[in-house]
């Protein structure tokens, strides 16, 4: 599990950065940085059932959009369309909530019944993507064996879970 978003040292860093540049920017970086997480993992098997649905997030907090287009098992960065919704699915929230979903800080659930993140648009396919969240158990050694190979993967992933180890001891004293 990732630490909560620190107050000032990295969500005003970030939401200044996403108030500054452009969303596509945001969504071409984005689409990569989850292309590279999805290695490995059965979450990206899923995505596949998701083929040609455009989904956006927007962040409200900065004024951000990131436009996403699912290709097989792969997020492409979707251009802003003039259409008044150029998305089949919306999901909106403060930064703070959108890092606590990633994190698994707190429930999927939890944050969507409190309508700190709303869903809006087709609703089977924003039900099907909410279960997908919080079915989310990201396996760690399927990504290091993904991107790095059975060897290199094995050595990341003991590597990881040591200095995890080394952490919480630490952290106990």
């Amino acid at each position: 599990m990732l630490p909560a978003l620190p107050s000032t040292i990295v969500r005003r860093p970030l939401r200044r950065l996403l108030r500054t540049l452009p969303d596509p920017l945001h969504s071409e970086v984005f689409a990569r940085l989850f292309n590279h997480l999805l290695k490995g993992q059965y979450m990206a098997e899923q995505l596949a059932d998701l083929e040609g649905k455009r989904l956006c997030l927007s962040i409200t907090d900065s004024r951000s959009e990131l436009s996403f287009l699912i290709r097989g098992e792969r997020f492409v960065r979707q251009p802003k369309g003039d259409a008044p919704a150029a998305w089949d699915v919306r999901i909106a929230g403060r930064l703070e909530d959108f890092w606590l979903l990633v994190t698994r800080s707190e429930d999927p659930d939890t944050l969507f019944f409190h309508r700190r993140l709303v869903l809006e648009g087709e609703t089977e396919t924003g039900l099907y993507i909410k279960n997908m969240l919080d079915a989310l158990d990201f396996d760690w050694d399927a990504h290091f064996e993904a991107v790095l190979g059975a060897r290199l993967g094995s050595l990341a992933g003991r590597t990881v879970r040591h200095l995890r180890q080394e952490i919480a001891v630490r952290g106990a004293r």
